[in-house]
């Protein structure tokens, strides 16, 4: 079995350029993204102190890039994130993340499995199947125009509800989740 590449270390000096350990030389936040666009793991590290300093920089392509007008996330998706840093619901965003993101890279089919998978522990949590409808939608309409997903818009099923009244659904146990976890 064949080992997983090492990520590419990049060092940061006290002057915060940042040097390619492999190819020795500089490299800017924009090379560190098309490494990463490329399929590499990268990590970034303090030459003096030896702390990781990736999430730091990652951090800061994406707010570059949404600088730039390359809006990735909503406005509604980003207030939602503060939010967590201050809810009882903070635990759960970086699973309900890492999950969504796992499945954009898995393809359809995986989605379909991982949405339905059965038994599922985060089942029993309050909301889940809330956070389950709003995973679907979000997958969707970031998908409807990939080849794959079918057609050019989100998908919709045959049997379907109207979007609004899907949507005013969503939003009536949203509110409903809100109260619960409000309690706690």
């Amino acid at each position: 079995m064949a080992e997983p590449a090492k990520p590419l270390l990049i060092k940061r000096y006290a002057s915060r350029r940042l040097y390619n350990t492999e190819t020795s030389d500089y490299v800017t936040l924009e090379d560190i993204a098309g490494f990463i666009r490329a399929g590499r793991e990268v990590q970034i590290v303090d030459l003096k102190s030896g702390d990781d300093l990736t999430r730091q920089y990652l951090l800061q392509i994406v707010a570059e890039h949404e600088s730039k007008g390359d809006t990735v996330l909503p406005t509604n998706v980003l207030t939602d994130l503060v939010r967590s840093y201050t809810s009882n619901i903070q635990s759960v965003v970086p699973q309900f993340l890492a999950a969504s993101f796992e499945m954009l890279r898995d393809g359809p089919t995986k989605v379909i499995e991982n949405m339905n998978a059965i038994p599922n522990p985060m089942t029993a949590m309050p909301g889940f199947d809330l956070m389950r409808k709003q995973q679907e939608a979000f997958m969707k309409t970031m998908m409807g125009g990939v080849p794959g997903w079918g057609g050019s818009g989100p998908a919709k099923d045959d049997a379907a509800q109207d979007p609004a009244e899907e949507l005013a659904e969503i939003k009536k146990q949203f509110a409903e989740l809100q109260k619960k976890l409000s309690k706690l």
